[in-house]
């Protein structure tokens, strides 16, 4: 505290202090490690063997270095991971697909990496061929995944309609392969993988109808401390986009780019 310096105003400067030594922080000032979570999603973000492989670990070491700050990656349930980056807990979130719930905790990267078809699995002994409406699917038994996004018209559509949640693809294939649910609601990308897993080759399949088109995200905790870090980010992902990397990974990886 300098003479001029009232107590009060001492006390004022400190805190502009400490606040400006927070919001630095992330930006590299103290580079610190950056936290990346996610839940599996096929090809995009997978662990096998305590090993991070899949389209966005490629595409967060590929750019690292222009972050100005080391990363590592985890694992986690879906829920708890979008949590962790609304909460501030982790720095950057694996691929979600926007919404206006999802607007309100998180900043998203100026540009998706991925995109998925959502769309309806059947029994091949019950197939059922979806015409696009929703009034078509009353009486139909839907599942659909925990903390998935499907898209405003899929949200205002199944309102009245018989749904329940399950929390992995597994899950919701077992129940429609063992008849307790008619119609599962999924995206390709995810699904394909699982149903050899289960032996359900053959026996669930796409209706054919894509119930829509969502496109895949890197999210941040929506706070003002993150803008600069997000920035870099932004400046680095559209730079490896540009130059075609990201499409040659898509094709490499078999994931649809936007």
């Amino acid at each position: 505290m300098t003479r001029s310096d009232s107590p009060v105003d001492a006390a004022r400067r400190a805190l502009l202090l400490g606040a400006a030594a927070a919001l630095a922080l992330p930006a590299g000032a103290a580079p610190r490690e950056l936290l990346v979570v996610g839940a599996h999603f096929a090809r995009v973000y997978e662990r096998a063997n305590g090993e991070f492989s899949g389209m966005a670990v490629e595409i967060i070491r590929a750019i690292g270095g222009e972050l100005g700050q080391p990363v590592y990656f985890e694992l986690y349930p879906w829920a708890r991971a979008q949590s962790m980056v609304a909460q501030g807990q982790a720095d950057i979130l694996v691929g979600p697909y926007k919404s206006p719930e999802r607007l309100e905790l998180f900043t998203f990267s100026e540009r998706p990496f991925y995109q998925d078809q959502m769309v309806f699995f059947s029994r091949s002994s019950a197939p059922f061929a979806w015409d696009g409406t929703f009034s078509s699917l009353r009486g139909k038994r839907i599942v659909i995944i925990n903390g998935w996004a499907y898209g405003d018209e899929f949200n205002a559509g199944i309102k009245d309609l018989a749904v329940s949640v399950t929390n992995s693809v597994e899950s919701a294939l077992t129940m429609l392969a063992h008849g307790r649910v008619d119609l599962f609601a999924s995206n390709v990308r995810n699904t394909e993988p699982v149903i050899p897993l289960l032996a359900l080759e053959g026996k669930v399949v796409p209706v054919g109808r894509t119930i829509s088109l969502q496109r895949g995200f890197f999210a941040f905790p929506k706070r003002p401390e993150y803008d600069v870090m997000r920035s870099r980010f932004d400046r680095a992902f559209n730079a490896y986009v540009d130059s075609g990397e990201l499409r040659k990974l898509g094709k490499r990886l078999n994931v649809q780019v936007p």
